[in-house]
């Protein structure tokens, strides 16, 4: 059986990689575990001095948690198998431990679709993955919204 890493950061973006996903196992008949991942940025010198290490240490873990909330719904109503995996460091760099640590046959990532100079500009985390990940990286571009054609009526009942 597959092991298909997403990750999730709470946004929208990260949503449309789960929906691909789902749709990935329920349309294609694919047989998988998602692996919903999930990054942190480490803690602080100045936290881990007032707060102390295991207090900084579990509140990543919660709010790494409520930022899965919506990703977890998504996978759970569709009645797909996951699992959950929080990681602290730097977004790429973690996201590649946890391929390699989960064994992990794919990884999906949400994006905006900013290409060429301004996403490299941006140091953008899925162009980060596609050149670093042992695994293909599908980057699941975000759907906007489009807007509906004005209503054409008005003019015939003139």
């Amino acid at each position: 059986m597959y092991r298909i890493l997403i990750a999730v950061d709470g946004s929208d973006l990260a949503l449309d990689a789960v929906r691909h996903g789902i749709a990935l196992l329920r349309r294609g008949g694919l047989q998988a575990t998602l692996v919903l991942g999930h990054v942190q940025e480490e803690a602080s010198f100045m936290e881990l001095a007032t707060r102390g290490a295991d207090m900084v240490a579990t509140a990543s873990v919660e709010a790494g948690r409520d930022l899965l909330a919506s990703a977890v719904a998504l996978v759970e109503a569709a009645g797909v198998p996951y699992e959950i995996e929080i990681g602290l460091g730097s977004a790429a760099a973690t996201l590649v431990d946890m391929v390699e640590r989960c064994g992990c046959d794919l990884l999906f990532v949400g994006a905006r679709g900013m290409g060429g100079l301004r996403g490299a500009w941006l140091g953008s985390v899925s162009q980060n993955l596609v050149q670093h990940s042992p695994v293909p990286v599908t980057v699941v571009k975000h759907a906007e919204p489009q807007e509906l054609p004005e209503d054409d009526d008005d003019e015939d009942e003139g």
